[in-house]
């Protein structure tokens, strides 16, 4: 693995980056959503899935498309919906020292909670290693893959996108990140074959991809 050496800021997404997609969080996130739906909206539990598929899928989140379309409040649906188990998430010292060890500065950027990341990285043992958690509140709402929040976050943290390196595991919310000039990486198996050009590495062992660097 060669030119990383000019990376000074390490940007994180959280679920299913930092912890493996096998956990399942969001299928119990997923059914709250749900639940809560059912609730405030008085519709049927077959409804309500079709909704918060939909809006995931049109609008990058669920809570963006009940914000826009039924005038959501959005924080007692978030606190809802993160009152979950995460005992699926193991606690795993060797990423938090690959972490801890890379050169320069160490962030999360989420579309969930702050309080959500807290829990996730407790369970890690990564809780110490980040500078900074960015979080949906942080970009009122709208989420990755829309350019808005990239932009406020590179402001907030005075992040220079050229010396940047960004981890994610969709493949859409890399585009952002790589046309303002940061380096990206795709988590998760994938078929190496058919990457798109905006994705410059990828692996499926964050650990291990960390510590070669490191090394």
């Amino acid at each position: 693995m060669t030119g990383l050496g000019h990376i000074d800021t390490w940007i994180f997404d959280l679920d299913n980056t930092l912890y493996p997609a096998t956990c399942k969080l969001f299928d119990q996130i997923a059914l709250r959503m749900t639940d809560y739906m059912v609730t405030q909206m008085n519709i049927s539990a077959a409804d309500a899935t079709v909704l918060r598929s939909g809006y995931f899928k049109k609008y990058g989140t669920t809570l963006r498309g009940l914000m826009l379309e039924h005038n959501f409040e959005p924080h007692g649906f978030l606190d809802y919906v993160h009152q979950i188990d995460y005992a699926p998430v193991q606690h795993h010292p060797a990423l938090g020292e690959a972490i801890r060890t890379l050169p320069g500065r160490k962030l999360v950027f989420t579309a969930g909670t702050r309080p959500h990341a807290h829990n996730v990285l407790a369970r890690l043992g990564c809780e110490d290693v980040f500078e900074d958690i960015f979080d949906i509140t942080d970009c009122h709402f709208i989420p990755k893959p829309d350019a808005q929040p990239y932009q406020i976050f590179l402001q907030r943290h005075a992040v220079a996108p050229e010396r940047a390196i960004f981890f994610e595991d969709i493949q859409e919310n890399l585009v952002v990140p790589r046309a303002l000039g940061m380096t990206t990486v795709l988590v998760g198996a994938q078929d190496e074959a058919l990457l798109p050009a905006h994705v410059d590495y990828v692996t499926d062992d964050l650990a291990r991809f960390l510590s070669h660097i490191r090394n």
